[in-house]
């Protein structure tokens, strides 16, 4: 049994729609918590819509590999393509940490899964849903998820908006 902290975000069509068939589909994999809805700016230097993004912790009996392949399950029934790296996308499931049941992180240099996410610590669209759902959380390798979210730039941090409140 392992637990593993998943982000999910999307920025094309129904963008919580997205998000809550995939949060639905992993409850049959042992869905443990589920932070709110958050609308955030996008990452990266494609110009595209705001995204949406949440963070799931699952806790089953996959390894890291399968998580990972979860993901891509989740990712292609959401009608994912991949032609733009980092462009927009109706789903994109990352995997950031795995941890053994007595809690030793799954560490990993693999380029298909590198563990923990090497970008996971600059992230405010990943920390900030995180450190609501687990203010405990750390992120192996960079310390308690509350510490990274206060280094981030305070701008970083505002933007990343509860969207339940907004609808």
């Amino acid at each position: 049994m392992t637990r593993a902290v998943l982000s999910l975000g999307a920025n094309l069509g129904d963008r919580a729609g997205a998000l809550r068939a995939a949060i639905t589909a992993l409850k049959d994999d042992g869905l443990v918590a589920r932070s709110t809805l958050y609308e955030t700016p996008p990452w990266g230097p494609v110009e595209q819509p705001p995204y949406l993004n949440a963070v799931v912790v699952v806790r089953g009996p996959r390894d890291a590999r399968g998580w990972l392949a979860r993901a891509a399950e989740l990712e292609q029934a959401a009608g994912r393509t991949r032609e733009v790296r980092f462009g927009p996308r109706t789903l994109d499931v990352d995997v950031i940490v795995v941890t053994e049941d007595d809690g030793t992180p799954v560490l990993s240099d693999d380029p298909q899964l590198t563990l923990p996410h090497p970008r996971a610590h600059e992230r405010a669209f990943v920390l900030v849903p995180w450190l609501t759902l687990d203010p405990g959380a750390v992120l192996p390798g960079h310390g308690r998820v509350a510490d990274l979210v206060a280094a981030l730039p305070p701008d970083d941090v505002a933007a990343v908006v509860r969207w339940d409140h907004l609808h």
